[in-house]
């Protein structure tokens, strides 16, 4: 709240300005559990926090500390990047105070804003490994422009005061606000006097257009220059002001909209406004060395930008995106206003695709898969790692091209294109979890934002992409295909029958370490693979798709587990209303029937029935080094590998030509020990002997030992012998691309050995047995094309 003192008849103010209480609680309520800021850039996020108060002020003073702040955060690489971003999220998503107690012109925040996309254009330049971070920083901020484009927000409004006879009321007041500090808001606000006035000055309109954009009449009180009115128009002024306003909104755009379509394409192609009386003009001049044919493509995308059939614009949307790419990747001083331009088209594909869906309730499967890779196609333009993309978007084009053609296995081979996309999906959304969420919490904390706001910031980031929209795609397509290809509603990783009551969960790590009193069906959200089955469980259901050789799954076969994925919602949901119940599950190879039982049938159910025979006892052997560090896939026994890499190895010729095996090299049981065991290892056995004896009871020393193994080095026998393998085999070798491709591919070969020592797999056998197991089995490292299987150790 402002205020000033009167004493004695004389002002007391803050230094010449009002002094500010601030009632709020939440800063200091929610401050003691910011925590430590592990995965952030905290030295960053600390002086943000610090700052917040004077950023507070207006947005000129937020972008200025935003620009002094840029160097440190690009320094500090990807997670001070990240920084950034969540706070300009918080700004633009309303959760941080845009104004308080300062008078600030219209051209002077849209000049911060200029040096602030300066800067960020500066960087995408120079560090190409950030530019998607860069990007989503960028759409947060706005265009800015220095000089006369902010000015006009100014001069235009009384413009149109004057011109068509509104200058008092809403109108005053929003004149009021604009002059003072101009916001984001301004645009909503627009817009809704627009609505309001097409809608015959209906005044339930301009509420639904404010509304549903986030501004309520709280809202509108709270800016520094309140609005209290509504709006109130005569019937004669409705022509001139829906054309003042409508060329007003170009001018708010150009300075608070990064990704509206039709003022970053003006932006681009060059535009004038002339001025009158003191009202300045602006000019933009177009910008030189577009593509041939680029300004007709972009006229075609904004006649049909309301289109109801959205293939044709899309369509455009995305060869305009294609055309920019090169561009974006060509330093030029214009260049942050192509970037807006990519992300207006960017945008508008989402908004156009589900605009499209009514389009594909009733459309044959080619339709949807086309849209899939249109919308796949849109995500890959905007991401830095898109590899995985791309070999996706190949899948969809030859899906469509096998459904046309009506090849007997169009549908199979199309749900392996989209379980692969749904795994890239995954990837992508937690990268942005490990990247966005740890710094989301500990400043959102440190700010005081609404905890759902902080809880919900990376979900939120995703569905603002075209993920979010691909997903969905996916998920419609999904029932289609199997029921085309006779996949059924289950995948049945161990088909075991069993009686249990039902409990749901919705992760499995969160209950792997417990132990159930009474038969237990799990029906569990999640499942990751890398989980143990807690004892007393007889089965795991689960929407998710675990790999069918993740541990979670070879855990189930061997332990007599029934473990199945369920891919529809309808059945899970029916399965998840049963909860406390007991039911008998009759798995088959592609299909689980459930019913309910009495209570009396489990006992009359006798474990052996149910679960099996399970041996009584196992005899572990000790497999020792063969003799050589690498082998090729014609040499993968028993003795040598594990099941995994022998099973690639069985496959080749036993599939059909279009399923590709990958190419494959394996570090054979022993290796680890005979590394270990070489001179030029001597101190990291020494530890690693060590730690071994903290391990009793103490899993604080798993990291370090972990730690010791990545101190390897790599005896000259082995890599000659790897190198030797890997191109008799057909692969590349890491050191023909310098020696620091080697060190990174050894350093991922280490990664694997010392994955071993995980608290996952340290509980479970100190649950077991007490002892420390031998661990035997060949995870991969690669690509679908290649795999290195690297054996764990039995150290």
């Amino acid at each position: 709240m402002p205020f000033v003192l009167l004493t004695g008849g004389n002002w007391i103010k803050d230094k010449g300005s009002d002094f500010y209480v601030e009632f709020s609680q939440r800063f200091k309520q929610v401050q003691k559990d910011a925590g430590d800021g592990k995965g952030t850039a905290k030295v960053l996020l600390d002086r943000i926090a610090e700052l917040e108060s004077e950023a507070q002020q207006s947005f000129m003073h937020r972008f200025n500390i935003a620009s002094d702040l840029m160097d440190q955060a690009k320094n500090m690489g990807e997670l001070g990047l990240a920084g950034i971003l969540v706070w300009m999220r918080f700004m633009a998503t309303r959760q941080l105070i845009w104004n308080k107690n300062y008078n600030v012109k219209p051209r002077e925040i849209s000049k911060a804003q200029d040096r602030l996309t300066d800067l960020l254009q500066s960087i995408y330049n120079t560090h190409p490994q950030h530019r998607e971070l860069l990007r989503m920083i960028m759409s947060t901020v706005g265009r800015g422009g220095e000089g006369d484009v902010g000015q006009r927000i100014r001069d235009e409004i009384l413009v149109i005061q004057r011109k068509n006879d509104c200058k008092g009321g809403m109108m005053e007041e929003w004149h009021q606000k604009l002059h003072n500090n101009t916001s984001p808001d301004d645009v909503v606000i627009c817009q809704a006097l627009m609505d309001y006035i097409k809608s015959d000055f209906d005044i339930s309109v301009y509420w639904k257009t404010l509304n549903d954009n986030g501004i309520t009449k709280e809202r509108l009180l709270s800016y520094d220059r309140a609005i209290h009115s509504e709006p109130s128009f005569r019937g004669d002024q409705k022509d001139g002001l829906l054309r003042d306003l409508g060329h007003y909104m170009r001018t708010l755009k150009a300075v608070h909209s990064g990704a509206d379509l039709e003022s970053a394409i003006a932006n681009c192609m060059g535009y004038k406004a002339e001025g009158q009386g003191f009202m300045v003009g602006v000019q933009i001049n177009p910008i030189p060395g577009l593509p041939s044919g680029f300004p007709e493509l972009l006229r075609f995308v904004l006649e049909h930008i309301e289109d109801r059939n959205v293939e044709a614009l899309l369509e455009g949307l995305l060869e305009a995106r294609q055309e920019l790419r090169p561009l974006l990747f060509k330093s030029s001083d214009r260049l942050k206003d192509l970037l807006f331009l990519d992300i207006a088209l960017d945008s508008t594909v989402r908004t156009a695709i589900e605009r499209g869906y009514e389009e594909l309730n009733n459309a044959r499967p080619e339709k949807i898969m086309y849209f899939i890779s249109l919308v796949l196609e849109n995500l890959a333009l905007s991401s830095d790692d898109n590899e995985d993309l791309v070999y996706c978007l190949k899948g969809w084009h030859h899906s469509i091209s096998m459904c046309k053609s009506q090849s007997a296995h169009w549908a199979l081979y199309a749900k392996s294109v989209l379980d692969r996309t749904r795994l890239a999906l995954a990837s992508k959304g937690e990268h942005y979890q490990r990247i966005l969420q740890p710094s989301a919490d500990y400043l959102g904390s440190l700010l005081g934002v609404d905890q759902w706001a902080i809880s919900i910031f990376t979900e939120e980031i995703i569905r603002a992409g075209s993920a979010a929209t691909l997903s969905t795609l996916v998920n419609r397509l999904d029932p289609v295909l199997r029921e085309t290809a006779h996949l059924g509603s289950w995948q049945v990783i161990s088909p075991v029958e069993v009686v249990g009551y039902v409990d749901v969960v919705d992760e499995l790590l969160s209950v792997q370490n417990k132990s159930y009193d009474r038969p237990t069906i799990l029906v569990a959200k999640s499942v990751k693979g890398e989980e143990e089955i807690p004892d007393g469980a007889v089965a795991v259901l689960t929407p998710d798709m675990p790999d069918v050789l993740s541990h979670v799954s070879v855990r189930a076969r061997n332990c007599k587990v029934c473990f199945a994925t369920c891919f529809d919602l309808n059945i899970l949901a029916d399965l998840q209303a049963k909860k406390g119940k007991l039911l008998r599950l009759k798995p088959s190879s592609a299909d689980v029937v459930y019913s309910e039982v009495k209570e009396g049938e489990l006992a009359d159910s006798s474990s052996s029935d149910l679960k099996g025979d399970v041996p009584s006892s196992i005899t572990l052997v000790r497999k020792q080094f063969g003799g050589k560090y690498a082998i090729s896939a014609e040499e993968f026994t028993p003795e040598m590998v594990g099941a995994k890499s022998r099973n690639i190895s069985y496959l080749k010729g036993k599939v059909s030509s279009w399923v590709g095996i990958p190419t494959s090299v394996a570090l054979p049981f022993g290796v680890f020990e005979k590394v270990l065991a070489d001179e030029l290892n001597k101190e990291v056995d020494e530890k690693l002997q060590i730690l071994k004896k903290k391990l009793e009871g103490d899993t604080g020393a798993l990291e370090e030992i972990r730690k010791t193994v990545l101190q390897l080095r790599a005896p000259p026998q082995l890599v000659q012998e790897l190198k030797t393998k890997m191109q008799s085999s057909g692969m590349p070798w890491p050191g023909d691309e310098g020696e620091k491709r080697w060190e990174q591919a050894w350093t991922a070969i280490k990664k694997v050995w010392a994955s071993k020592w995980n608290e996952s797999i340290f509980q479970h056998q100190e649950s077991e047995t007490r002892s420390r197991l031998p661990l035997y089995g060949c995870p991969g490292s690669g690509s679908n094309q290649c795999r290195l299987c690297i054996c764990y150790p039995y150290y």
